[in-house]
């Protein structure tokens, strides 16, 4: 009887991604968080539509600090998750699949959401 062979051990943290790894996993949490903040963003959207009051509400909540970072995180992970979803579609009809272009668009994405979001936070704030 031939014994079986014990699963090997992956240290995650020892394994370096390639860009397009590390952009595919950032798409992957970006579109989770953005599901899971929609209900927090539509609130807000609810509250600066409304009434006087409620805009007061809503500026009150939205000039502070904590927030608008958050907001600024919330942008990027929007920013990236756009731009990385263009590169998927372009990816899904044979655009850009050879691994110099690939690698050079996941970083191009990276890039452009972490630019996008400086000059988009800058503006926030």
């Amino acid at each position: 009887m031939l014994a079986k062979k014990r699963p090997k051990y992956l240290n995650l943290i020892q394994i370096r991604l390639p860009p397009a790894g590390i952009a595919s996993i950032m798409h992957r949490i970006s579109g989770a968080g953005l599901f899971l903040i929609l209900p927090l963003l539509i609130y807000l959207l609810q509250l600066s539509l409304g009434t006087p009051q409620d805009f007061a509400t809503f500026k009150a909540v939205a000039d502070h600090p904590l927030v608008k970072l958050f907001l600024i995180v919330v942008l990027w992970g929007f920013v990236h998750h756009f731009f990385m979803g263009i590169r998927i579609l372009l990816i899904d009809i044979h655009i850009g699949v050879d691994l110099p272009a690939a690698r050079a668009s996941a970083v191009l994405v990276t890039a452009v959401g972490v630019l996008l979001t400086a000059i988009l936070g800058v503006k926030l704030w």
